[in-house]
């Protein structure tokens, strides 16, 4: 306070860079996890409302949304009148949702596996961070579907529930990742939940619309201070994005391929199936070294996402202040 006025504390803003400071720190642990519990309960959910057909799957995510959401609003309710206590409840929530550092820790394990020539090593760790079947993939495919998962994961275990933390709280971080964990439990294409799937995977790519794009954009932004190429960043993305059957993995994909001048895409296997996808960059297959700088050219899209949420969830603040709640009278 001076000369009469009083700063109002941007409490959001100090909780998304705490959060994402306390992942920077601590990242998962290894034991329980709220992320980990909540899927526990919508498996058992799943067990209960299974069918081969599209509106118990969307019943179930729909429940498990909307708790999830009732969680954060009740959060923020409860600390609206204490903005310390506001940003402790973002930055517990932030650090819950996010899942940067444990991303970076595994690929770089994958790495060190496969400078030592240790495929079994490296193929035990995949499914850790993609869902295809890793028993036969020889060392080049491994460092593809690393780098692959670096890439989409950068934008749905950060930059998206960063995006969601910036635009509604405590609510948007808890209600995100709801959507992203029904959406990796159930958002297959097998016959299992081809039906039962169908709202999970619809409605994770309705929340990743935009900040799927976002990621690209700093993909782009950023890719300087790692050594990466921006200009090759913005022509792949461009040019391959749309290549891709995801609506959005496409486009951080391409991205990150043209930056670190590799070529992504191919042929994959999930749970015995084949799907052939199309190439993304022009260089040449990724190898051990470029999943090292995918995990940095990540670490700085997430330091960038990270500011860029504090700084808009400042200015929603500001914003949405009653006019003179920052003045107090003599």
């Amino acid at each position: 306070m001076r000369a009469g006025r009083v700063t109002r504390v941007p409490a959001a803003a100090i909780g998304l860079l705490a959060g994402y400071a306390a992942d920077l720190v601590a990242a998962d642990p290894r034991g329980a996890h709220p992320v980990a519990a909540f899927g526990r309960a919508c498996a058992r959910a799943e067990r209960v409302l299974y069918a081969d057909a599209r509106p118990p799957g969307a019943l179930l995510v729909g429940t498990a949304v909307t708790s999830a959401a009732l969680l954060g609003a009740t959060v923020h309710r409860v600390t609206g009148s204490r903005p310390a206590l506001r940003a402790a409840g973002v930055a517990a929530a932030t650090w819950a949702v996010l899942g940067g550092t444990s991303l970076a820790r595994v690929a770089e394990d994958v790495a060190a596996a496969l400078d030592r020539s240790d495929l079994p090593r490296a193929r035990a760790l995949l499914p850790a961070l993609c869902g295809r079947d890793p028993e036969h993939l020889d060392e080049g495919r491994l460092a593809r579907a690393t780098v692959e998962s670096v890439a989409e994961n950068t934008a749905d275990a950060v930059v998206a529930p960063l995006a969601w933390g910036a635009l509604a709280g405590v609510p948007g971080l808890l209600a995100y990742r709801a959507v992203n964990t029904l959406d990796a439990m159930l958002g297959h294409r097998t016959a299992r939940y081809a039906r039962f799937g169908w709202a999970a995977a619809r409605t994770d790519d309705a929340a990743n619309l935009v900040p799927a794009r976002l990621t690209a954009l700093l993909t782009v932004a950023v890719a300087p201070a790692v050594g990466a190429d921006a200009a090759g960043a913005w022509r792949a993305w461009r040019r391959d994005g749309a290549r891709h059957p995801s609506p959005n993995a496409g486009r951080v994909e391409a991205a990150f391929a043209g930056a670190l001048c590799v070529r992504l895409g191919g042929t994959n296997v999930y749970q015995g199936r084949a799907e052939h996808r199309a190439v993304l960059g022009d260089g040449a297959a990724p190898a051990a070294e470029d999943i090292r700088r995918a995990v940095r050219l990540s670490r700085a899209v997430a330091l960038a996402a990270a500011l860029l949420a504090a700084g808009t969830a400042a200015l929603l603040a500001a914003g949405l202040a009653p006019a003179g709640s920052g003045r107090r009278s003599r």
